[in-house]
């Protein structure tokens, strides 16, 4: 009869049959050469059950955990992995000396070095980061203009405020935004053969078109296209049709763009002061926008479509996208989970 490796047995299987040669031992005075044929396992590896039995008793039969101790073998300690790491989600590579704008292998790489002197291969450092649960992200892009202290207070003051008045007045709340509407496919990938770029046709012109648009809190979605860039005139056109088609009163939210603070603006706001009032963001804050989540959700979908051939045909594609957004406000809900608004829904 072949033999089985003890080593390629499982832990409980193991224990069994331990327990099996240490019975037959005891209650029938077998030798351990008997034991072993009966088992299927080597005599050397009766052998070792039998001297675990001798040094710890019935307690040597007892699996023990198997392979190497967690964290063994690897080059940094755990105190300098909880030190990386730690690093990696408080500073940036600036802070650091480092000559990269954010955390990638190679500048992970050169930060082990600089704290450990360790030379560690870029390979070892995605092991590590992939270790940790660290993943390449497109990151949020933040203005230098900032006033973190301003946002602050908007957040934990200016928009309660708003959202307890909205609560009493029985208003909806709309964020507004715009967008240009196109198909650039600068970051599209698409494989094919090695040497055989893909070819990706596009129109050599692009359209002038761009999207003004407006969701709730509640996943409503209100839109239009525009062919100019905004200004006082048409953003006007946009605010009647967002009263007219609400039998709530609007507050609507909006960044800081020039025309959004025109003096027709603001005169066409006091004069429907009942059905509409208009608040903005702090400045340099568009991650704090939803609506700025529905743009960048648009133009994906923009992008990995086939290339429209028209401006007519761009402009039925996008229209296919709000007008199934529309037909979907748990999707539109979902741009509110995002970390940087979350506090916002």
């Amino acid at each position: 009869m072949k033999k089985r490796d003890g080593r390629s047995l499982s832990s409980a299987v193991q224990e069994a049959l331990r327990w099996q040669a240490l019975r037959l031992r005891e209650e029938r005075q077998w030798t351990w050469k008997q034991i072993a044929g009966v088992v299927g396992v080597h005599l050397s590896t009766v052998m070792r059950w039998s001297r675990c039995v001798g040094r710890e008793g019935e307690a040597g039969l007892k699996a023990k955990p198997r392979g190497r101790r967690y964290a063994s073998g690897r080059t940094l300690t755990l105190a300098q992995e909880w030190q990386v790491r730690s690093i990696l989600v408080d500073e940036t590579p600036p802070q650091r000396g480092l000559g990269f704008a954010l955390w990638n292998r190679r500048a992970v790489m050169e930060l082990i070095e600089a704290l450990f002197g360790v030379a560690m291969p870029i390979r070892t450092v995605g092991d590590y980061l992939w270790r940790w649960g660290y993943t390449p992200q497109r990151p949020l892009k933040r203005a230098l203009e900032q006033r973190p202290a301003e946002v602050q207070r908007w957040l934990e003051d200016t928009y309660p405020s708003i959202r307890a008045r909205a609560k009493d007045e029985q208003a909806v709340i709309y964020w507004g935004d715009e967008t240009a509407v196109v198909e650039d496919g600068h970051w599209l990938r698409g494989y094919a053969p090695a040497g055989k770029t893909p070819v990706l046709a596009t129109p050599s012109r692009r359209a002038g078109l761009a999207m003004v648009s407006a969701i709730s809190n509640q996943g409503l979605v209100r839109f239009r296209f525009i062919e100019q860039a905004m200004n006082a005139e048409l953003l006007i056109e946009f605010l009647g049709q967002l009263i007219a088609d609400s039998p709530q009163k609007v507050f609507l939210i909006l960044d800081n763009l020039k025309a959004h603070h025109a003096k027709a603006v603001t005169r066409w706001v006091g004069e429907h002061a009942e059905q509409i009032e208009l608040f903005y963001l702090p400045p340099y804050t568009p991650e704090r926008n939803p609506t700025e989540y529905l743009n960048r959700d648009f133009k994906t979908q923009l992008r990995l479509s086939a290339r429209s051939s028209t401006p007519h045909a761009l402009r039925q594609k996008a229209q296919s996208f709000l007008q199934f957004l529309i037909n979907t406000p748990e999707r539109v809900r979902a741009y509110f989970n995002h970390p940087a608004v979350h506090c916002t829904a």
